[in-house]
């Protein structure tokens, strides 16, 4: 179990404010730890200099990095004079993805942090292609963080997963509401916390090909399994029936909505990761639930995840 006591904040380099740091040291205050604040750079015109010797190039480095440095704890001075322990780190890196994940593993911290960018379309989030590569690939829980002030009297969404399709839903999400459940029980005591789970309708190309083919008993069959796989869910972790919820829809659709209703501050989610030809075959169906959030986001891997990335070397 994540003690949420090592954290990693992945510093936005693009703006003065940092809200995943702003979001750690909130962490940090009430459930005690440490924080790295960590940036990699890199600048390929520094690498190119050729009339510059390797020992000037590694020179001009080593001057841009601490440049950032000391703008980073320029950023973190408020926090640093309260006596939060925080830890600056800025590496040069070409490939920013896999530094943050290296560090990550080699510093074996067990929650990764990260503002996401917000549009000015009601609030909705973007997510770079870095957002994309660390909630693929990063082996710890990754939180993306909304420049947003968590609501009065709001909740954490647990979008689950009831389907039977697939064995590994059931332990994923027992792993989410485990970690969800110490999370409150840690850091956001006042939050209800809520799971939400969502069950598609029946095709309509079905009942034209199938006459004899009924969608509402399908539905209803379908809305019965999930009902009694959420009863089975919640009475295993002694939650009311009343913080429970079972719609009709497509999750990318429902869980967003639900959480608005609910005033979510954060939803938690299982993400498995899948890359390459299984992603583009198979979709991920939770990638399609984040790009619709307008909260922040708590994306965990099922246990048995493999990392893509490899730990960085000593040098």
């Amino acid at each position: 179990m994540a003690n949420y006591k090592n954290l990693l904040v992945a510093i936005d380099p693009n703006q003065d404010d940092q809200p995943a740091l702003r979001r750690a040291v909130y962490i940090v205050q009430r459930n005690g730890g440490r924080i790295k604040a960590f940036l990699p750079i890199y600048d390929l015109s520094y690498d190119m200099t050729t009339l510059l010797s390797p020992e000037e190039r590694n020179a001009m480095r080593k001057g841009v990095i601490s440049q950032k440095a000391a703008w980073i704890k320029q950023q973190a001075h408020f926090y640093l004079e309260a006596g939060i322990d925080i830890e600056i780190k800025v590496i040069w890196h070409n490939k920013p993805y896999e530094a943050i994940i290296q560090e990550v593993i080699s510093g074996e911290h067990d929650l990764l942090l990260k503002m996401a960018h917000q549009t000015d379309n009601f609030e909705s989030i973007i997510f770079t292609p870095l957002d994309w590569h660390l909630l693929r690939k990063c082996p710890a829980p990754v939180w993306m963080v909304k420049d947003k002030v968590w609501p009065d009297h709001g909740s954490v969404v647990v979008a689950v997963n009831l389907s039977n399709e697939e064995s590994y839903h059931d332990d994923l999400n027992i792993k989410l509401v485990e970690k969800t459940k110490d999370l409150a029980t840690r850091i956001i005591k006042e939050q209800e916390i809520h799971l939400v789970s969502a069950y598609p309708v029946a095709p309509m190309n079905i009942a034209i090909e199938l006459p004899d083919f009924d969608p509402s008993l399908y539905n209803n069959a379908l809305r019965g399994q999930h009902l009694i796989a959420m009863k089975e869910l919640r009475q295993k972790f002694s939650i009311d029936e009343k913080y429970t919820h079972v719609r009709e829809g497509l999750p990318e659709k429902i869980i967003p909505d639900m959480c608005e209703e609910l005033h979510a501050g954060v939803v938690v989610l299982g993400i498995l990761g899948r890359t390459g030809i299984s992603a583009a075959f198979l979709g991920n169906t939770a990638e399609h639930v984040i790009d619709k959030l307008k909260c922040d986001l708590l994306a965990i891997k099922p246990d048995g995840f493999v990392c893509p990335i490899t730990p960085a070397d000593d040098d």
